[in-house]
């Protein structure tokens, strides 16, 4: 089973079907999900969110996520959920200027999320705000706009991307493919 954690935002419902074409899943609420309590977890995708974190008061996230820096299980984050990981494993939260546009991604990094994918990709951004890179995490791929756009733990399925696949065609539904060839 993929579990992913809705934490609001209106591209959930498109991870969901992405996800649900290669592999049953079940979509719940950010707070709801219990990681003691999930049963038969193979890999977790977090959503993105309607938030700031660096407006928000994150300490119920943080809380409520803290398996993140213990299971073995795969993880990808997307947007809310890649700034999320990062904030686990001790990331700063910047703003920067508003980014709502297709943007060219540079992938410089190896990754078992970017196989089969060209070098340069185009995705659609969605955020006024990025993370550095966190300890024990590697720098994946770039953009004119943001320089972490993807990161990706050194010892485990740990991958968080600042753009969104979900409706980014061809090259995102790869993407989410990739990430879901790890889970099983």
């Amino acid at each position: 089973m993929i579990y992913i954690l809705d934490c609001g935002s209106s591209k959930t419902k498109f991870i969901h079907q992405m996800v649900d074409e290669y592999i049953e899943c079940r979509t719940v609420p950010f707070f709801d999900f219990i990681f003691e309590e999930a049963k038969d977890v193979k890999g977790i995708v977090i959503s993105g969110a309607p938030i700031l974190v660096t407006e928000e008061n994150m300490d119920p996230y943080i809380e409520s996520s803290q398996w993140i820096k213990t299971t073995n299980i795969p993880i990808l984050g997307i947007c809310f959920g890649h700034q999320l990981i990062g904030i686990q494993f001790g990331s700063i939260a910047k703003k920067m200027k508003e980014d709502r546009q297709m943007q060219e991604i540079e992938v410089f990094e190896s990754s078992p999320i970017f196989t089969r994918l060209p070098r340069v990709i185009e995705m659609q951004e969605d955020h006024c705000e990025f993370i550095s890179v966190p300890n024990h995490f590697k720098l994946l791929a770039s953009s004119d706009n943001c320089f972490h756009e993807a990161m990706e733990h050194e010892h485990k399925p740990i991958y968080g991307i600042q753009f969104h696949p979900e409706v980014s065609g061809n090259h995102g539904s790869m993407i989410i493919e990739n990430f879901l060839k790890l889970c099983v």
